[in-house]
């Protein structure tokens, strides 16, 4: 633990783990062996598909449940045995929230409020005024929680995660439920908590998710952490797609297959696949398809996104209704 300690003030980690692991009754292995860190001052995605291990990873971070091995830092403090030192820094969202769906949206917020021993009474109700605004539930505020949407209901449970400033945010998909504007909004909430200075650790199976509004980012398989970095560095490993725009998309696939370009897909007016291996001039494999008499109307390199990413790292797609 101290070792452990002495390399989070090297690197300014607000979440660190070493081997964690957590195997339940029956031998299942929900974990296995996880070596995690998250820098200060990030919002850190944790990525896989449903099923992958992240929200037992948070249960264990939380002090939730206890590992089987390894250990587990949270704000440079162990877990779970310092959960009532840590806790009250963290505010949390974790496999959606737990209501009183019998009492408002306000006397949620004013329950969950109260039960916090560092909370000032006096104070409270202008507390949970700011934290209806802050996820745009203030005209919902009186309504039973029970009549939400469970879009609504995410909205109230980050509301309650956000009654007081908090050093770290743990986000279990926040997003779930939430219509387009409503997506948007939680990640421009994010992104305002992160300029305060709170870290963000958001848990998604949604690779767009995380790409717009993660500065760093891990991502799980099978309970296995495969990688993890900034999220520019991430994808910047997958090779991007070649893109060709051509109203001759069948005559394109043929010429790039000749120029060493693999993986081909072709739709209506285009040709994609992976540049050729080892790398080449692409203005060449423009060049040839010019000569082949394919018109091209658009020709370039297509940016390597996460999902890229995770494919090239495990052989295989991100199901994400998995």
């Amino acid at each position: 633990m101290d070792e452990l300690s002495a390399a989070e003030r090297d690197t300014g980690a607000v979440i660190a783990t070493r081997a964690l692991t957590k195997r339940y009754r029956g031998g299942q292995l929900a974990v296995d062996g996880l070596d995690l860190t998250v820098p200060e001052g990030s919002v850190f995605g944790f990525l896989g598909p449903n099923g992958s291990g992240k929200t037992t990873t948070i249960r264990m971070l939380m002090g939730l449940i206890e590992p089987t091995s390894g250990s587990a830092r949270v704000l440079g403090r162990p877990m779970p045995r310092s959960t009532r030192a840590v806790l009250p820094h963290v505010g949390a969202l974790i496999e959606g929230p737990a209501l009183y769906g019998f009492l408002s949206g306000r006397d949620n917020l004013l329950r969950y409020d109260a039960a916090d021993p560092t909370a000032d009474p006096r104070t409270r109700r202008a507390r949970v005024a700011a934290a209806l605004d802050r996820v745009g539930l203030t005209a919902a505020a009186g309504k039973k929680a029970k009549a939400y949407s469970l879009g609504m209901k995410q909205r109230l449970g980050l509301a309650a995660a956000l009654l007081q400033p908090r050093r770290l945010l743990v986000l279990d998909e926040p997003t779930n439920g939430l219509d387009p504007q409503g997506m948007r909004e939680i990640r421009a909430l994010v992104r305002e908590l992160a300029s305060d200075g709170t870290t963000v650790f958001l848990s998604s199976h949604l690779l767009d998710e995380i790409e717009q509004v993660c500065t760093h980012a891990a991502v799980m398989a099978r309970g296995r952490l495969i990688t993890q970095g900034p999220v520019a560095e991430l994808a910047a490993g997958a090779r991007g797609r070649l893109v060709v725009t051509t109203p001759d998309p069948g005559d394109a696939a043929r010429v790039l297959k000749e120029q060493g370009v693999t993986d081909v897909v072709v739709t209506d007016d285009r040709a994609t696949g992976e540049p050729p291996e080892p790398p080449r001039d692409l203005a060449e494999v423009n060049a040839a398809l010019v000569t082949a008499g394919v018109r091209v109307r658009g020709f370039g390199l297509q940016r390597a996104s996460l999902e890229d990413a995770f494919v090239a790292l495990t052989g295989e797609g991100f199901d994400v209704a998995g």
